[in-house]
């Protein structure tokens, strides 16, 4: 059976740059074992034969069809809206240095 120390607590909460007191480490040490074992019970569970699951909210392929719309409009008179356009595209200013 694997188990977790309060060093180990502390080792953990360093290397992530956490300040716990000695109550919070003592915490998390009960918190972190009872994981620990929660994890070993789960490892001797009898999963031959079992498929694998992908997914458990049974959707299936939940895509739309792509449709193209028509708004009735044209490139062309959607660039009559902007200030300077060259090859059929909008020119901005320049935006790096």
């Amino acid at each position: 059976m694997s188990s977790i120390s309060i060093e180990d607590v502390k080792k953990l909460a360093q290397l992530a740059r956490l300040d716990l007191d000695d109550a919070e480490v003592e915490k998390y040490q009960k918190e972190l074992q009872s994981i620990f074992e929660y994890v070993e019970k789960l490892q001797t569970v009898d999963t031959e034969g079992l498929e694998p699951t992908y997914q458990v909210n049974f959707l299936n392929n939940a895509t739309r069809k792509d449709e193209i719309e028509d708004y009735g409009t044209t490139q062309a008179s959607l660039l009559k809206n902007v200030p300077a356009t060259e090859d059929k595209l909008i020119k901005v200013q320049r935006m790096v240095g």
